[in-house]
């Protein structure tokens, strides 16, 4: 069980290492990618990020979950920045933790395979829907495997750019970049071939913790910082 005690960090943010080898991930995902991807294109997001909170120590103590969740009460000259800057950097810390080395032909565990059997049929039927539906979206943006708060129930979206889930009443428990950034230099243009290579790569064990969490606190539950 997931439960988080530790303050989330605030001001100013910073790159954590990645828990695996550049390499590790490999053949599915390769080191150059997880080199830019990791130092180049998250550590941009948090650069951007501190600066525009800068001139704004009232907003130091926030953590990342907070501003995103109080965007619209920001400054407006900073309002946007931290939106697409802070969302890029909130996503990515949750995407590296999902992602494991050795990871290839483990399937859904605990709770999580029984909501997608319950919600989706099959974990084939859940994999076909995450797979079209990370496809379909046009651009830039993000697919999401989702609990909705209303119901309780699992729902697989995407969103634009670094659009987050926070502020739906829905918290993400996979999610995968669909940023060119992330795959191209492998992929290219098959982004249909880098998602279904995702399967090879994810934490089930974290996933199905996060689930259980929820579950249990009976709260939305927080990315861990």
């Amino acid at each position: 069980m997931i439960i988080e005690t530790k303050k989330p960090l605030t001001y100013p943010f910073v790159l954590t290492p990645l828990p695996f080898a550049y390499d590790a991930l490999e053949p599915y995902i390769d080191a150059a990618t997880m080199r830019i991807h990791h130092d180049k294109h998250h550590q941009a997001y948090i650069t951007h990020l501190n600066a525009a909170l800068k001139g704004y120590p009232e907003l130091h103590d926030f953590s990342i979950e907070e501003l995103l969740r109080r965007s619209n009460e920001l400054p407006v000259t900073i309002r946007q920045t931290v939106h697409d800057q802070g969302g890029g950097h909130f996503h990515h810390q949750y995407f590296w933790k999902i992602l494991k080395p050795g990871a290839a032909g483990a399937k859904p565990i605990g709770a999580l395979a029984q909501a997608i059997a319950r919600d989706f049929g099959s974990v084939d039927a859940f994999k076909t829907k995450f797979v079209e539906t990370g496809t379909k979206h046009f651009a830039s943006g993000w697919v999401f495997l989702v609990v909705n708060q209303a119901d309780g129930k699992l729902e697989v979206l995407s969103r634009p750019d670094h659009d987050s889930v926070l502020l739906e009443k829905k918290t993400a428990l996979l999610i995968n970049d669909l940023w060119e950034h992330a795959y191209y230099l492998k992929y290219q243009s098959d982004r249909a071939d880098y998602l279904n290579a995702f399967w090879n790569v994810i934490n089930w064990e974290y996933v199905n913790q996060r689930l259980e969490s929820l579950h249990t606190t009976k709260e939305q539950y927080q990315l861990v910082t």
